[in-house]
């Protein structure tokens, strides 16, 4: 059919008089409708009259043929066709899958138990089972159910699925690794519920500061992409910076010790000493304690003695117990900085080349999210020099309690009196 502008203007008569009474999905299929017959150059008119896409009207073309052949499987007079027409009446509809099936919701838990993984903060739940393995396994128990369907139960469950990476078991995979979350799990909601900040802390990788290439894309005219350096070689003078993040899980809000010296342990105890000053004792100034939950290694590692010397003092300064607990060996992704507030600013920053200190400050702190995360920033130009050795006479006099359970992991320091 040839496309005249007349035609094309009675097609878009058409649309304006429907367009109000018509939502996305309507339009989708409206549109489609009307660009089959045209062949040809039907989708590009259409787009070019009801102003959506080309993709979405190819789509609203495969979701008609879907209905056509839905339509000619079901024929008049069939079973199936019997059962519609007695049940679409005024009012009427087919009963939920929970009503159809009591015990959908029971079996579908007990088949996805054996595989979660526990998150240590928060009820979420992950597991690694497919919605087509899940699906297939309820459909052998006799459930008519599809794998979206699925999905559908186990948001309404407060479930999510993880990237494949997160549930990979490395070597260091250790027994008591989820005994562990389960602990810091219970920690956590205790804590949340008498008011005391819950934090999640740990160093994002370390960045070079110069103009290299950064990871992403970003819009820029065509055909004139942002020029970087051909080679990462270190800029002597600019360096690299060390974002050390602490994020707090209740108020979900992110901040950030941009470091320019050594990744220590002195500088991890700073940043929580910066976010307490600058904003924890402004949002929480009458708890009694701190929670930190933090990675096995690093400068925030639970053998490193300079980290535990260093959050005695922090306590003995704020006159608040600081109650610790590392994740176990090899699970440092579940860290929930790591894909609540790092992950965040790694997409804010993506294609933009970090020239310089303020660059870094300002893109992490114009960091959010659709979730509401809020994050502040400031630059740490201190000296934190490597290798500091701590006496066994300071180790001896830390006011530190040990948990019973795992007491190398989960330990409470309280200001000392004198």
């Amino acid at each position: 059919m040839k496309i005249t502008e007349s035609l094309k203007s009675e097609i878009k008569s058409r649309y304006d008089a429907l367009r109000p009474a018509l939502d996305e999905r309507m339009r989708r299929l409206w549109a489609a409708a009307e660009a089959i017959p045209l062949g040809h150059g039907g989708i590009t008119a259409l787009s070019e009259v009801t102003g959506l896409s080309r993709i979405v009207i190819r789509r609203g073309i495969k979701e008609l043929e879907e209905i056509q052949k839905l339509e000619k499987e079901t024929l008049p007079g069939s079973k199936k066709q019997k059962t519609r027409a007695r049940i679409r009446r005024p009012g009427g509809g087919p009963k939920s899958l929970k009503e159809k099936y009591p015990n959908l919701v029971k079996n579908l838990e007990s088949l996805v138990d054996p595989e979660t993984r526990g998150d240590p903060m928060s009820p979420l739940r992950w597991t690694t089972k497919s919605l087509r393995t899940l699906a297939a396994e309820l459909r052998a128990m006799g459930y008519e159910i599809t794998p979206m369907t699925v999905g559908t139960l186990l948001h309404e469950l407060n479930y999510s699925l993880q990237a494949n990476q997160k549930v990979l078991q490395g070597k260091n995979d250790h027994p008591d690794r989820n005994a562990q979350f389960d602990f810091i799990n219970a920690q956590a909601e205790t804590a949340m519920k008498a008011g005391n900040p819950v934090l999640s802390v740990d160093t994002k990788k370390k960045e070079l500061i110069g103009n290299y290439k950064n990871a992403g894309q970003t819009w820029e005219p065509k055909g004139s992409p942002v020029e970087v350096r051909d080679h990462d070689f270190m800029d002597e003078e600019k360096g690299k910076v060390a974002p050390y993040g602490v994020y707090d899980i209740g108020k979900n809000e992110g901040w950030v010790n941009v470091g320019t010296d050594h990744d220590t342990a002195a500088f991890a105890v700073e940043s929580i000493r910066r976010w307490w000053l600058m904003r924890g004792k402004e949002i929480y100034p009458d708890c009694t304690e701190i929670i930190v939950t933090a990675d096995g290694g690093g400068s925030n590692g639970y053998r490193a003695c300079l980290w535990k010397t260093e959050l005695q003092a922090l306590s003995n300064e704020i006159g608040r117990s600081l109650r610790v607990s590392h994740f176990p060996p090899g699970t440092s992704k579940w860290n929930k900085i790591e894909h609540r507030l790092f992950s965040s600013i790694s997409m804010n920053w993506k294609g933009i080349p970090l020239t310089s200190h303020e660059v870094v400050v300002n893109l992490i702190a114009n960091t959010q999210t659709d979730t509401g995360l809020v994050v502040n920033a400031v630059l740490d130009t201190n000296k934190y020099p490597k290798g500091i050795k701590i006496a066994d006479e300071q180790m001896q006099a830390l006011s530190i309690e040990r948990n019973e359970f795992h007491g190398e992991w989960n330990y409470v320091i309280s200001p000392r009196s004198n």
